[in-house]
């Protein structure tokens, strides 16, 4: 059968690669070792691909041949060969089309190694083509095999190849789920991923690895819901799919701020973050339905997000019913929080004026009152600023988070004006816990009109937009306004004590109950005062005091303030006397023109490359330019993979060499840890006639470390190898543009 490689695929090496180069890419293609479940059967198979490639490559004849066959192939029109080979790299979908129609012949039992290699290379597509009709086929043998119509010789090759092929191709569908995954494409990641469990759950093989697929799903779920949640509302069937995943890590982790393990790698606040983020993508009914149910649990966060949605819900759809039911709720989260202005805005809807500014006055939320208070210094009473804070509110801290209200906007004389609203306000019966006390006076007919059309330019040319209060347990879902995996941590000032309120307007507040008269108009009643709380004589007192105490806090400011002039003074004249009796010495001559906020010298970038000095190359630029290699190949192969930054030392052939192994070892997921100690430059060869061209020859002291999958390998070495170099000066800078091994001094 052919398999879609070619030996310099196989071997990792350019087309142009030198003898140096090809033997280092053996001896490096056979140290690389697969993952430990893989068969010594697999292993050898692999092991034979690679000797077979480089035995034809090694040999200069059949090399050349090769290579002939190979531009062939590479540059013939589409379908004019039929190949051996395929073209190396994977430049784009044109050229792919071509790779495919080109193959390598490899024997029924090297499948397992040409698979594995395939998937060393990162050609997942690749192994999920070849294994696949390989697993469906060997089914149908397995089935035909017990009616007794099977081929006994293809049974037992399948027996002994199986396992590998699975573990394959399962690897692939793993691999590939991470790729679509980084790309953002998490349901197509979701499918590969599933793919490969599913495989290897009805082989009933690698355990380890189900649970490492296992592990990725569960982490993959947050980002899925996101996707699925974000779909236009028409795809139905994939929204409540989004939603179904939703509800299984809450009942796993056992609610919003449950402490339960659904395997996300998500902490309590990481999640309440992650449910702020797709509430924006969510409709007011879904999450009426989601956080009613999760409040049940009990859940003091998913009352308070219900309480929204209600109240989001009641409002534009003008089914003041479910504001009333916001408001019952809150009275259980008032218990242990100050959702007092919650409860005042509630009242407010609710057309009860009277508990509305009753609750107002046991709320601690500073900014919310000094804009209330700001927007009614015209009114007896707190109702106009209430009014316009509540319409702030409804418009910027609760629509915005409801796909479907975004765009909607918050009028409270429309609101009031609904007769839906009208005949349920008018039916509403006092509530108990709101009722205010029985009062003999409380009976007054007079009426004032409320102006909902009050003129808010002062106010908005003050506050632009009005903050939310929250529950100090539920400051982590504050609007969120950003869509981010950061979440702000915003604390809301406190205010520790009532409303407080001017001196020369304390006699002329009033309660004012909201109604509904007969025409659907909304006004306030008018009402005597209550009883005030605190005796007209001992304010005064209060007041004296307060007074006292401000008069000595000035005559301490001014004592201070004293004290700083009359030492600026005193120091002034010292500095004077001194300068008059000992003068400093005057400079003569030209003085140097340095600046103290730039450097004399012009400083280098640091991520700068190094440069030398015109001429020839001296002993010194030599060995830097060794020394800056052998730190880039330890940074490009080693456990970060800074593949970029063999650019900044390598040129040529040997780039393109070293920065293919380097993408390739990073697709494996391996790596080498390096140790290099210079130590001699043997030679250095520079010609008067071409001074931008050096050859240096150098004893390089090397021993390397490798890893796969973060595990350390049976593979290491330590030896001392003779190195010759071939540089060339590019825009002032040296680079390396061809090296080869003259000797091994020593190694083990």
């Amino acid at each position: 059968m052919r398999i879609p490689l070619d030996y310099y695929r196989i071997l990792g090496l350019p087309l142009a690669a030198s003898e140096e180069q090809l033997r280092q890419a053996y001896s490096d293609r056979r140290q690389q070792m697969p993952r430990r479940e893989y068969s010594h059967a697999a292993i050898t198979s692999r092991k034979q691909l690679i000797e077979e490639a480089y035995v034809v490559l090694s040999d200069p004849k059949e090399r050349k041949a090769y290579d002939r066959l190979y531009l062939n192939h590479a540059y013939a029109p589409e379908g004019g060969h039929e190949g051996a080979i395929a073209v190396e790299d994977r430049v784009d979908d044109h050229q792919r089309s071509d790779r495919e129609s080109l193959s390598i012949e490899i024997k029924p039992e090297e499948l397992v190694g040409a698979l594995l290699i395939l998937q060393e290379l990162g050609e997942y597509e690749q192994v999920l083509e070849l294994g696949h009709p390989y697993l469906i086929n060997r089914g149908q043998n397995h089935h035909n095999g017990h009616s007794g119509h099977a081929d006994p010789a293809i049974i037992d090759t399948d027996v002994s190849e199986h396992p590998d092929i699975v573990l394959t191709v399962a690897l692939a569908c793993l691999e590939l789920g991470r790729e679509q995954w980084q790309q953002g494409n998490y349901e197509n990641a979701a499918v590969s991923l599933q793919t490969g469990e599913e495989l290897l759950a009805r082989e009933n093989l690698f355990p380890n690895v189900q649970a490492e697929i296992r592990a990725d799903l569960y982490r993959l779920r947050p980002y899925r819901i996101l996707e699925l949640v974000a779909l236009p509302t028409e795809k139905v069937g994939d929204r409540q799919q989004g939603l179904q995943l939703l509800q299984e890590i809450l009942d796993q982790r056992g609610g919003l701020d449950g402490s339960g393990q659904d395997y996300s790698g998500l902490n309590v606040d990481d999640f309440l973050r992650f449910i702020q983020q797709i509430r924006n993508h969510l409709t007011v009914a879904e999450q009426q339905k989601l956080f009613l149910a999760e409040s049940k649990r009990p859940s003091a966060v998913a009352t308070y997000l219900a309480v929204y949605a209600l109240i989001a819900q009641g409002f534009s759809q003008r089914q003041p019913a479910l504001i009333r039911q916001a408001k019952q709720m809150l009275l259980t989260l008032g218990k242990r929080q100050d959702v007092h202005l919650e409860q005042s805005l509630c009242a407010l809807l609710l057309g009860q004026t009277e508990p509305a500014s009753r609750a107002l006055e046991l709320s601690q939320e500073y900014e919310a009152l000094a804009f209330i208070r700001e927007n009614s210094q015209n009114s007896p009473d707190l109702l106009p600023g209430l009014c316009l804070y509540c319409e702030r509110w409804l418009e910027n801290d609760v629509f915005p988070h409801f796909r479907d209200l975004t765009s909607h906007t918050a009028s409270l004389k429309e609101y009031f004006a609904d007769p839906q609203v009208q005949s349920y306000l008018e039916a509403l019966p006092n509530d108990s816990e709101t009722a205010p006390p029985p009062s003999p006076s409380s009976t007054t007919t007079k009426v004032k009109t409320v102006d909902f059309n009050r003129d808010d330019r002062q106010a908005q040319s003050h506050h632009s937009g009005v903050n939310s209060p929250l529950p100090p347990e539920l400051t982590e879902l504050k609007p969120y306004r950003e869509n981010s995996h950061r979440y702000p941590h915003p604390q809301s000032p406190s205010l520790q004590t009532n409303i407080p309120e001017n001196p020369s307007q304390h006699q002329s507040r009033r309660q004012k109950p909201l109604s509904t008269n007969t025409y659907g108009t909304t006004s306030v009643m008018d009402a005597p005062p209550r009883p005030r709380r605190v005796k007209t004589r001992r304010r005064a007192t209060k007041r004296s005091s307060l007074v006292a105490r401000t008069k000595l806090l000035w005559m301490g400011l001014g004592s201070v303030a004293g004290l700083i002039v009359l030492w600026l003074l005193l120091s002034t004249t010292v500095g004077w006397l001194k300068n008059l009796f000992n003068p400093a010495p005057q400079l003569t001559g030209e003085q140097l023109n340095i600046s103290l906020n730039q450097p004399p010298l012009e400083l280098p970038q640091p991520d700068s490359q190094p440069q030398y000095p015109q001429g020839k190359l001296t002993q010194e630029s030599a060995i830097d330019v060794v020394q800056a290699w052998l730190t880039a190949k330890s940074a490009a192969l080693g456990p970060n993979h800074e593949v970029e930054s063999l650019k900044t030392i390598l040129t040529g052939s040997a780039l393109k060499f070293w920065y293919n192994l380097a993408v390739q070892e990073k697709n494996a997921n391996r790596y080498r840890q390096y140790s290099h100690e210079f130590v001699s430059l043997d030679n250095l060869e520079v010609s008067d006639k071409d001074l931008d061209n050096a050859a240096v020859e150098a004893t390089v002291k090397e021993s390397a470390n490798f890893y796969a999958n973060d595990q350390q390998q049976n593979r290491s070495y330590n030896e001392t190898v003779k190195v010759r170099y071939t540089l060339v000066r590019k825009e002032g800078t040296w680079l390396i543009r061809e090296m080869s091994l003259l000797s091994n001094v020593s190694s083990n």
